[in-house]
């Protein structure tokens, strides 16, 4: 099987891997609790694949459709920061689990809305556009919204937040941009093991926490599993919504709503296990989050893409 093909397969069945290995982490999690020191490492990893995969086709569709990307931008940091605070009162979450929703819903657009976007027959240039803004705003927006809305609950050091951002994130971002501007042609042919190494990643961070939260899911992993469904369901649904009401175009409203739907999980994830290592139970939403949102996804993703299909079938 070529690298491209082994690839493509890996991405259509990403959901399948982050299932059973989750299920794995549960059986065996003396397997897998080892790797949750490696996390923010992993997450690094991540972000500099996505650095090396940026060109500057991304940016220019910043400024060829302006009014979109800013409409999926700010409906990512309002509407999933708003669901989570909105869905910690109404259901009056522990203490613990309320930081870890309003955690993950304060992290930008996933990596893999792009794929999915794509798969949906979606917007998928606004998709990546989205992603890249809102990645690159999260060192300012994540800690400063999470301060807002998550420190009546307990306090919250947003400057020590913003730094564990900008490693995690933006400087293995910039690294990676860096990389493909300085070896432009061996960047070329590893780029297609990127997403492989993406995937491999995203499950492996997953199969750490479900590992070390064995029992905190057994206790509340219910409770988390229903508040990231209606999270998830309510992120694609509003920010459809909000795409629809600045009348923009079916494929856009589309790219929107996954992007909105879909967090950086891992982010949420790597934040939680550095910021609030003595409460392990804050790190349980955003990797359900990232359980979820990547069986909802290409879920979603299919509905779409078979309704976008149908109209050819009568021809």
């Amino acid at each position: 099987m070529k690298l491209s093909a082994f690839s493509a397969f890996l991405q259509k069945t990403f959901a399948l891997w982050v299932v059973f290995f989750a299920v794995l982490a549960l059986g065996f999690p003396e397997a897998f609790v080892w790797l949750k020191s490696y996390i923010a490492i992993m997450l690094g990893i991540i972000m500099f694949g996505m650095g090396m995969t940026m060109t500057p086709a991304d940016f220019k569709s910043v400024a060829q459709q302006p009014k979109a990307v800013l409409i999926g931008v700010l409906a990512q940091f309002i509407i999933m920061p708003a669901l989570a605070y909105i869905l910690c009162q109404l259901l009056r979450l522990p203490t613990e689990i309320a930081i870890g929703v309003i955690l993950v819903g304060c992290c930008p657009g996933g990596t893999a809305s792009n794929v999915i976007t794509y798969m949906a027959k979606g917007n998928t240039a606004l998709s990546i556009a989205c992603t890249s803004v809102s990645t690159l705003l999260a060192p300012i927006l994540t800690p400063f919204i999470f301060y807002l809305l998550a420190s009546q609950w307990i306090e919250i050091n947003a400057t020590s937040m913003l730094v564990s951002i900008l490693q995690v994130v933006l400087i293995p971002i910039f690294l990676g941009l860096v990389t493909r501007a300085l070896f432009k042609q061996k960047v070329e042919r590893s780029i297609q093991m990127m997403p492989i190494i993406s995937v491999v990643a995203i499950v492996l961070i997953v199969a750490a926490i479900i590992a070390a939260s064995k029992a905190a899911i057994f206790q509340s992993g219910l409770l988390v599993l229903a508040v990231v469904i209606l999270h998830n369901a309510l992120g694609y649904l509003l920010g459809f919504c909000a795409a629809h009401c600045f009348k923009l175009n079916y494929a856009d409203c589309k790219a929107v709503a996954i992007e909105v739907g879909m967090q950086n999980s891992g982010l949420g994830v790597a934040l939680a296990t550095v910021h609030f290592a003595a409460s392990p139970l804050t790190a349980l939403p955003s990797a359900i989050f990232s359980l979820w949102h990547n069986i909802s996804g290409p879920a979603l993703a299919s509905y779409w893409a078979a309704k976008a299909e149908k109209p050819t079938k009568h021809e």
